[in-house]
């Protein structure tokens, strides 16, 4: 079993009380992702991590790796290698939804501010214009707008 497997089972077996770790970035990511990513890895993890998190689990918004950059080819020794960038996204998601790092509340919660605040407002853009997955998230619907 590699690395990436044995996080995410711990993650999946700590007590329900604790708030699993989530880059504020990823409230976004997640809106619009169809199964394409970095690696065959990563959007198998990117799938498995949005079904356990609409299981509305607590989460703690961090500006660091999380769970679901285990799967990361860009993740290397626990360190983003675009960490200035991802860090950027990160922040301007705290800034526009009013939220602050290391912020607990459960998963859905986080990703419904996500939609009112960025994503139905057309405003993320401005945070994330320049990802290399913008064309996709432009062209799509967030799953978010139904909550």
């Amino acid at each position: 079993m590699n690395e990436m497997n044995r996080n995410f089972e711990s993650t999946l077996n700590r007590a329900d009380n604790y708030a699993v770790p989530l880059r504020p970035h990823h409230g976004m990511c997640l809106a619009y992702f169809k199964g394409y990513g970095y690696s065959d890895d990563f959007q198998k993890h990117m799938g498995e991590m949005l079904e356990f998190l609409v299981k509305n689990i607590p989460v703690k918004l961090s500006l660091e790796v999380d769970e679901i950059c285990s799967a990361c080819p860009n993740n290397q020794n626990h360190h983003c290698k675009d960490a200035q960038c991802v860090k950027r996204f990160d922040k301007g998601v705290l800034e526009l939804c009013g939220l602050e790092e290391g912020r607990e509340l459960l998963f859905l919660d986080f990703v419904k501010i996500v939609q009112d605040k960025v994503l139905a407002p057309g405003r993320r853009p401005q945070i994330c214009g320049n990802c290399q997955w913008n064309e996709i998230c432009s062209a799509e619907n967030s799953r978010w707008e139904a909550l």
